[in-house]
């Protein structure tokens, strides 16, 4: 198996992302979503909404859609951090072993 350090702590900082996704991103996502959703239905239908199928499916989908760019971004930082970690730590030792190897 030929994997780098770099993506050995990419993936390790992906599933630190998919860890803090469930802490911190799921309701802020479904929240800020479903406030959206509220706009948009109340745009195509008015306010107060009546509690009708094609509202709820609109914050309904509003809701996955704030869920999933919440998910994302969060992995896609967390990965991304790992991945620099592991390019810094590699960058170090590819250095000393260039350098013992020329001694």
């Amino acid at each position: 198996m030929n994997t780098t350090l770099s993506r050995k702590t990419a993936y390790i900082g992906a599933g630190a992302g998919m860890v803090l996704f469930a802490i911190f991103g799921l309701l802020p996502g479904s929240l800020l979503g479903g406030a959206a959703g509220i706009k948009l239905a109340g745009m195509f239908f008015g306010l107060p909404l009546e509690p009708g199928i094609i509202s709820r499916v609109i914050v309904l989908a509003s809701m996955l859609v704030g869920v999933m760019i919440s998910g994302i971004a969060i992995v896609t930082a967390a990965s991304a951090m790992g991945w620099l970690m592991g390019s810094v730590l590699e960058g170090g030792t590819s250095r000393d072993t260039a350098a013992a190897g020329s001694k």
